[in-house]
């Protein structure tokens, strides 16, 4: 018998009360994803769009400035307007994933 595990002897049974038979196994592999052992394990689906639309007016908020050249400008634009556009696509990929 192992060295942990109490053993309450019955005539023709054994009882075993354990601690660790009582623990529900989590439902991510913590093999996969480690932290699943110490804590709440997800994703805050809300909190990443308002963060990514606050960073993209974060973004659009550099064309705000004393600029000499308009290259920065066309950098900033671009870059900006990639962010919206993933954000809108995470949005509707969101919206339908559940009908594949």
């Amino acid at each position: 018998m192992a060295a942990n595990v109490n053993v309450i002897g019955q005539e023709g049974r054994a009882a075993v009360s354990s601690s660790s038979e009582l623990d529900r196994r989590p439902a991510v592999d913590p093999h996969d994803e480690p932290s699943a052992e110490w804590g709440w394990h997800g994703t805050f689906p809300k909190g990443i769009r308002i963060a990514g639309w606050l960073s993209t007016l974060a973004v659009f908020s550099l064309l705000i400035g004393n600029h000499r050249g308009r290259v920065e400008n066309v950098w900033v634009i671009a870059v900006g307007v990639a962010m919206a556009l993933g954000l809108i696509w995470l949005q509707v990929r969101s919206r339908t994933s559940w009908r594949r």
